[in-house]
């Protein structure tokens, strides 16, 4: 891999032995809001560790059996159409074969295991001298496998041969391919999640690795009874939205807010109350396209109070320039909430839902990337609100329960500047005026209600009733 640039705030810094122009690095920063044009992604091709996963897929944490070979055609694919649109993949594998030989050897001898729970005390510590040996022959390629695949070799003793039989357990890494999970990409920076299946644990360290090769420090690892994964997690300009449900919990949000990790001064936090595995994370329901549009899965859209698909959320604020968050609502209507913010909100059909249409990954403003072949009606609602979207082919990846948005990293984004705050203007109601209005608390307001509302993005003093 090529020394490729990473934007971030400085005059001149040296990252992977590039120099960053002043004028280049001003442009891109950690990403504050999921709108703005991406700079740079970080991705994994996936290899040989997919194929245990194929094999009994549901173990695996996938949806359904895939070709693995096509799946990796379809990843490389998609990486070229990124990096068409002037983005800069990093990917795991080019990341591995760079960094100090001595960093890859220490991960590789945390994860090659010899079970000697089957062989005579004698010979514990000779075994162990001897997998210390073996780990110090290995190439690199072969300590890059030893990463991926988890090895656990369970020694025998025999009197033939060389003494030792042995059998051959892999925990390969099959998960890793959606490098959205493993941390998230906060404005203040990365921070190192801690996952909720036991078997993608070990992923964690080999994203914590590639981050100290490309010069980002994480400002914070998410530890114990925490749980936070990537796809709960969206940044939307002056707000963090963050899901609460399957993957990512209570305590993991808890650590977030305390060490001041989300860089926004109002934090959502979405409660899941389906708990389904096809909707495992925030960015399986909801996504956005701008600062304005954003999409929902119909079920979610259409709930009812009380109904399992209804998202609540509860909003935590704190005063700016201040570190402690306190909760101001609770129990919030989701759907109302996102209206409130001025959100125009395109919803996503059952089988359009099926077929991974709301995990897209926003990469310019109403400019996405999402899996292909949608039904007609999406597509139009797209055309009618004026998105281009790039119609990826990604229709093995997709069966191991995630998609274009699951698959990427974004580590740096153009810089987000708000729109300046709007002055309360004062309208008099016309009674062919459609438009609906919204009280401060994100609630729609009837006719008869005067005051001072939300209405088209703007606070407007309602002084006259029909």
């Amino acid at each position: 891999m090529k020394k490729t640039k990473l934007w971030v705030i400085a005059a001149i810094l040296t990252v992977c032995g590039t120099k960053i122009q002043a004028q280049e690095m001003s442009k891109m920063v950690y990403p504050q809001a999921e709108w703005s044009k991406a700079g740079d992604i970080l991705m994994h091709t996936p290899g040989q560790e997919l194929f245990n996963g194929v094999i009994h897929p549901s173990a695996g944490l996938f949806e359904d059996y895939f070709n693995v070979d096509k799946a990796a055609e379809e990843h490389r694919g998609y990486i070229s159409m990124l990096e068409k649109n002037g983005i800069r993949v990093h990917t795991v594998i080019d990341i591995l074969t760079e960094v100090g030989i001595d960093s890859l050897r220490t991960l590789a001898a945390d994860v090659l295991t010899y079970d000697i729970s089957n062989i005579p005390d004698e010979d514990v510590d000779k075994t162990e001298a001897y997998r210390q040996e073996v780990l110090s022959k290995m190439t690199r390629n072969d300590l890059i496998r030893c990463i991926l695949l988890q090895p656990t070799v369970k020694l025998l003793k025999t009197d033939n041969n060389t003494g030792y039989e042995a059998q051959y357990i892999q925990n390969p890494l099959m998960n890793l391919y959606f490098t959205r999970d493993q941390s998230i990409t906060t404005p203040r920076g990365q921070v190192i999640c801690n996952m909720n299946s036991t078997q993608r644990s070990p992923e964690t360290s080999i994203i914590a690795l590639c981050y100290e090769h490309l010069g980002l420090k994480p400002v914070l690892c998410i530890e114990g009874d925490g749980r936070l994964e990537g796809g709960d997690y969206i940044p939307a300009g002056n707000v963090s939205f963050i899901g609460c449900g399957m993957r990512t919990n209570d305590e993991g949000i808890r650590q977030l807010m305390e060490a001041d990790a989300f860089g926004h001064d109002t934090v959502v936090v979405v409660r899941d109350h389906k708990l389904w595995q096809m909707q495992m994370h925030l960015d399986t329901h909801f996504n956005i396209i701008d600062d304005n549009l954003c999409t929902m899965v119909k079920s979610r859209f259409e709930a009812s109070p009380g109904a399992p698909e209804y998202n609540t959320c509860d909003i935590w604020v704190r005063k700016p320039g201040t570190k402690d968050y306190s909760l101001w609502k609770q129990d919030q209507p989701f759907v109302d909430y996102i209206k409130s913010r001025g959100f125009e909100i395109i919803p996503i059909d059952y089988d359009d839902e099926m077929h991974y249409a709301n995990n897209f990954l926003t990469i310019a403003p109403r400019h996405i990337m999402a899996v292909g072949g949608q039904s007609e009606e999406l597509q139009q609602r797209f055309r009618d609100a004026r998105v281009t979207v790039e119609w990826i082919p990604l229709e093995s990846l997709i069966d191991g329960y995630g998609a274009a948005h699951c698959m990427t990293q974004v580590l740096h984004r153009e810089v987000w500047t708000p729109e300046q705050p709007t002055a309360v203007r004062s309208i008099t109601r016309q009674s062919t005026d459609s438009q609906p209005a919204y009280r401060l608390d994100g609630t729609q307001a009837t006719n008869e209600m005067l005051g001072i509302l939300i209405k088209d993005r703007q606070k407007v003093l309602i002084n006259e009733t029909h």
